[in-house]
């Protein structure tokens, strides 16, 4: 396809009327017509390019050589050198928007790793934090997040550029801590994947994520199941929580029935200690968690017994405006009790093996075992999320008045007297003698 000895001249590039000319060689000349926008401002032509036109694989395409008018224009002798040099490419086997595709990936993936050099993972983990932080309700979880990464991943990875991290770095983390510190090291693996992702979509590494676990770690670790047994929270069992709940009413303070509203009501710990005495309507007896302060993100409606009203009530003399709405006050002005606060009860009671947590696990079992309520009125007590996505598109309420019912009944149980001399052989040692 060498050029033809006719062709376009210099002096006509730039007075052609719009259509595609031929110099020859496989190059073009296209003058696009005017736009209408164009036209009104008296153009007479909407640009002119340079193309050159080739075959390859019994296929036609067309490539750009660059404008032929205005600022940075391509002149027809350097037109015609292009296109000899792209004819010489065709006839060696080479197809040229193939090549330049390759050529622009490289100097893209040249580009991504320059501005990489400047990022450390630990820049990144912070960015990434700094980005998502909000969206995390409990404070615990930031601190988590900041601290399994220091801890475990900064010491391989932390000063590295985050385009270099690479499966034997995530390993050198990861394997110290898989057999004696399953949980953490999976919620690690979690966070570096999750940091590396965030990375990739922001232009500062390319590749497959070294921290993916289906198909990559999964194969070089073994599972959690296999490492260590799950450990669930201790919980005391159910035929001996009416025994607890009066040794617990024998305990003063305010921890102390921040514990008995967390049994009463099965909430979580969390929930009790930053609870708000907006939140509660005693008059109807209930009390409204907001979604903040909730594990699913969505309000909670929770009924209260009487029993538990009382206790709320109770609280009313001690309510003081410098420590703002708390109903459970801490000794720092306006902050709660502490996450410990209720831990500590159980110590003085002799319990440090319970946790608070467990209390749900002891209400659980005594809804299953003691009574004939469904066990979708016992979980939406408990405020779970349903697994089954089906069921939980099609039930809207929240069971408010069976749950009413069941708190009442809970109550009760927990209240029920305890016979004179009754003891229960728990954890090796009767109740009565801790």
């Amino acid at each position: 396809m060498p050029r033809k000895a006719a062709g376009i001249e210099p002096v006509t590039v730039r007075k052609l009327a719009p259509g595609r000319y031929g110099d020859g060689g496989g190059l073009f000349l296209l003058v696009r017509p005017p736009s209408a926008k164009q036209a009104a401002a008296g153009e007479k032509d909407g640009g002119r390019f340079w193309l050159f036109r080739y075959r390859v694989a019994g296929k036609m395409r067309e490539m750009g050589l660059g404008a032929a008018d205005g600022r940075g224009a391509v002149t027809l002798k350097q037109a015609r050198d292009k296109a000899a040099e792209l004819y010489r490419q065709v006839r060696d086997g080479t197809d040229p928007l193939a090549q330049r595709a390759v050529e622009a990936a490289a100097a893209k993936a040249a580009a991504v790793e320059a501005v990489a050099r400047g990022k450390t993972f630990r820049e990144v983990a912070e960015l990434y934090i700094a980005a998502h932080e909000a969206g995390w309700r409990n404070p615990k979880h930031r601190q988590q997040w900041r601290n399994t990464i220091a801890i475990d991943a900064y010491p391989h990875m932390g000063d590295l550029a985050v385009a270099d991290v690479d499966t034997a770095h995530v390993m050198a983390a990861l394997e110290p801590i898989w057999r004696t510190k399953p949980e953490t090291a999976s919620r690690l693996r979690g966070r570096i994947e999750a940091v590396l992702d965030y990375a990739k979509a922001r232009g500062w590494r390319i590749g497959e994520n070294p921290a993916r676990w289906r198909g990559h770690v999964a194969n070089m670790l073994p599972k959690r199941s296999k490492v260590a047994a799950v450990k669930h929270h201790a919980a005391l069992p159910w035929p001996a929580v009416s025994a607890f709940v009066a040794d617990l009413r024998a305990e003063g303070g305010l921890a102390a029935r921040a514990l008995e509203l967390t049994i009463l009501t099965v909430a979580r710990s969390g929930e009790v200690l930053n609870a708000r005495w907006s939140e509660f309507d005693l008059d109807e007896a209930i009390w409204t968690v907001p979604a903040g302060r909730m594990k699913a993100g969505k309000e909670h409606r929770v009924p209260l017994a009487p029993a538990a009203v009382a206790l709320v009530k109770a609280l009313l003399p001690l309510r003081d405006a410098d420590q703002g709405d708390w109903v459970f006050p801490g000794g720092r002005t306006g902050r709660p009790l502490s996450n410990m606060a209720m831990e500590m009860v159980l110590r003085r009671m002799k319990w440090s093996d319970l946790t608070v947590h467990g209390f749900r696990s002891t209400f659980r079992d005594w809804c299953a075992e003691s009574t004939r309520y469904q066990r979708e009125v016992a979980e939406a007590a408990l405020a779970h999320t349903l697994g089954d996505k089906v069921e939980a598109a099609y039930r809207r309420g929240d069971l408010f008045a069976k749950r009413r019912r069941l708190m009442e009944d809970w109550v009760t149980f927990c209240a029920r007297p305890v016979a004179t001399g009754k003891a229960f052989a728990l954890h090796g040692a009767p109740l009565a003698a801790r």
